[in-house]
């Protein structure tokens, strides 16, 4: 290879990689496997071990993690979080163990600890004098996001530690996850109030610790596994085993003989983590894990193996974002091979066209397949998918259907490229395609399939609530025409639910009261429900705290929306072009007019006047009320609050372990109050 094109493929590979890195650890919306993942990433290793002197010095083989999100506080790990190297075969552990025993200059069989590789999410517990103080996210490895409030709804987790002698400090690496089945009741849950389903259990448990409600963290059961120390002060350790020893005195939960596994047909694996020695013995570990794979209750995808002694594990120290005494061995996914029979476009509730792969059923780990996606057409054009195609197939972290690869072999002679069309397959119109997206939209808000996701989103529990009508239910009535719009649904009359197939006198009943109910409504689950694109929730709050009408917010101007905390630059250009409608303007009025009564929460009512008023506060820190308790004591009060400390903030009211937060009030000269002055202030 050239010096010319190994540079051009080595920048090539950090801006695809770092694509990849983002969906993944930020958005936790993969589009791609591990597997490949894991070779783009080698290559690029090899392409920057061929050619230093073009390697980035924000190359990801230097980096950890994703980044940091905003809705939370940012913490800095005491010692940083790395990630593992991987490996896939039998052959590579053998080489792994051989490059070790160079290293620490031995022939003898190393001493291994090993455990399963838990797919879940990594996250840092600190334990200060024996009670848990902070819970961090991986985040980029070293900088995590503080997301305590959320992990102490895990019942299996101590709030302190058992034991009468607390080390003065530890921090301890687990992994969150959440379990086969309760992944699938959330999804059951999800598409019946109308919402987005996960994509795996991985997602939904990353999805649940960035919730700023931890009411909705608790209700998802969280699961822990320790398995490893970070900082630690006031204590020591000789090795994995005998960390995991002391993880089950203090009643952290392990994998060491949980009741979860006893129903294991291997029941010698009822404790799945083991010391090996040397390579042959792990690779054991390894064979026997993978068999009993699917009967346990979580997900995994490989073993982690690991240097067992902290002695030699010092000795042999890191490379970049790994250390060199463990790795992961991973599982292949399972495959089949099927046949692509069409490709159909499917329009979802913002307009976004996704493909979607029509497969020869076909049974991949016990589950017959017949549907793949296929994301966008950046990820059609880059594995050449077409119709008529050989291709292998899997389910991605063991739930979703993907296509890995094409059999261009058994590609038929007259197959075309595909390309999404240029017009919505549900109205017609002309899509577009927006600026830094992968994807194409119908901008028609009337559009058919456009209109019938938005009524799943507009009936959901955190919109407008209406508890009867599921997504099916919503799809029958749409396509019997019954209900083509938001103010359709205040028009139904049990009668004509009657007319349907399979529904009783009580059920049409109760979804008519179901309807009525759900008139009287807060006006930031309004304008929630009616689904501007990039409003969420917690824009649509500050939405309704700013405006306190609905019709102060049909008349938000632009520069006025970009002075509001929470509405970016993004979210105003969507909000003024939805604003701009006229046919937005009329279904509003309609809904009104069929009934809707909109009311204010009192407790997130800000006060024309008070003690507080023309004053903007951020919270930090542990205080005596909680995070929510206090913003509603400041909005009584006529204060404002936001989520970040910036210029525009005047206050900051810190509690104990304020943290970084803190240190950016001061440098910017905000005012710092504590819980006393800030009593005093209000009373």
């Amino acid at each position: 290879m050239t010096e010319k094109n190994a540079k051009k493929e080595m920048e090539k590979l950090v801006k695809e990689i770092e694509y990849h890195n983002h969906l993944y650890n930020t958005l936790d919306k993969p589009e791609i496997t591990d597997r490949e993942y894991d070779k783009l990433f080698q290559r690029l290793l090899d392409l920057e071990s061929e050619f230093p002197q073009f390697k980035s010095t924000n190359s990801p083989t230097e980096k950890v993690g994703g980044a940091v999100l905003d809705a939370f506080e940012k913490v800095n790990h005491k010692e940083p979080m790395l990630s593992l190297q991987n490996t896939y075969s039998a052959e590579e552990i053998i080489d792994f163990e051989k490059k070790i025993k160079k290293q620490l200059k031995t022939d003898e069989d190393l001493d291994f600890f090993c455990t399963p590789k838990y797919d879940g999410v990594a996250i840092e517990l600190v334990y200060e004098k024996g009670q848990l103080v902070r819970a961090i996210t991986r985040g980029d490895g070293s900088i995590g996001e503080d997301v305590t409030f959320n992990v102490k709804t895990i019942r299996s987790l101590p709030l302190k530690l058992k034991t009468k002698n607390p080390p003065k400090r530890l921090d301890i690496r687990g992994e969150i996850l959440i379990y086969k089945d309760d992944f699938q009741a959330i999804n059951e849950a999800q598409q019946e109030a109308g919402s987005s389903v996960f994509a795996n259990p991985r997602n939904a448990a990353a999805g649940t610790l960035r919730q700023l409600d931890s009411k909705v963290a608790a209700s998802r059961r969280l699961r822990i596994f320790c398995y490893a120390p970070g900082f630690h002060e006031g204590i020591d350790f000789e090795s994995q085993q005998s960390f995991e020893k002391v993880l089950q005195d203090f009643a952290l939960p392990t994998m060491k003989e949980t009741k979860d596994l006893k129903k294991l047909k291997a029941k010698s694996l009822w404790s799945l983590s083991k010391r090996c020695q040397g390579s042959a013995e792990v690779i054991e570990y390894y064979e026997a894990i993978e068999k009993v794979r699917k009967e346990l209750p979580f997900e995994i995808d490989g073993i982690v193996v690991k240097v067992n002694g902290f002695a030699e594990q010092e000795d042999l120290g890191f490379i970049a974002r790994s250390p060199r005494w463990a790795f992961a061995a991973k599982f292949t996914p399972d495959q089949e091979q099927t046949r692509i029979n069409d490709i159909q476009v499917q329009v979802g509730r913002t307009g976004a066209l996704t493909p979607v792969a029509i497969l020869e059923p076909v049974s991949v780990g016990g589950v017959t397949i017949t549907h793949a996606t296929l994301h966008n057409q950046n990820e059609i054009d880059r594995k050449d998918v077409r119709i008529g195609d050989t291709v292998n197939v899997h389910r991605a972290g063991d739930v979703i259907p993907e296509v890995i690869e094409v059999i261009k072999k058994k590609r038929p002679k007259n197959s075309k490229a595909f390309k999404i069309p240029d017009k919505c397959p549900s109205c017609g119109q002309k899509v577009v395609t927006i600026e830094d997206e992968a994807v194409k939209r119908c901008v028609n808000s009337l559009c058919p399939a456009v209109m019938k996701e938005s009524l799943k989103h507009f009936v959901s529990r955190n919109a407008m609530n209406i508890d009867k009508l599921g997504s099916r239910l919503v799809e029958r009535l749409y396509e019997e025409e019954l209900i083509t719009r938001f103010s359709d649904l205040y028009a139904l009359t049990k009668e004509s639910i009657l007319e349907l197939d399979r529904q009783g006198e009580k059920s049409s009943q109760n979804i008519i009261d179901s309807i009525d109910k759900s008139k009287k409504t807060e006006l930031h689950r309004f304008i929630y429900a009616l689904g501007i694109r990039f409003v969420g929730e917690q824009t649509a709050r500050a939405l309704a705290d700013h405006y306190r009408s609905i019709d102060a917010f049909l008349a938000a101007k632009e520069e006025e929306l970009l002075e509001l905390r929470d509405v970016g630059p993004k979210v105003t250009q969507s909000i003024v072009s939805t604003l701009k409608q006229k046919s937005f303007h009329k279904e509003v009025q309609q809904l009104l007019k069929n009934g809707i009564d909109i009311k204010k929460i009192k407790a997130r009512t800000k006060a024309a006047s008070g003690p507080l008023s023309g004053l903007s506060f951020v919270v930090t820190g542990t205080l005596p009320l909680s995070r929510n308790e206090v913003h509603d004591q400041i909005r009584s009060a006529g204060g404002e609050v936001a989520t970040s400390v910036s210029k525009k903030v005047n206050v900051l009211i810190a509690g104990e372990k304020a943290g970084s937060k803190m240190a950016k009030a001061e440098k910017l000269g905000l005012e710092i109050w504590d819980w006393a002055q800030f009593e005093k202030k209000v009373r």
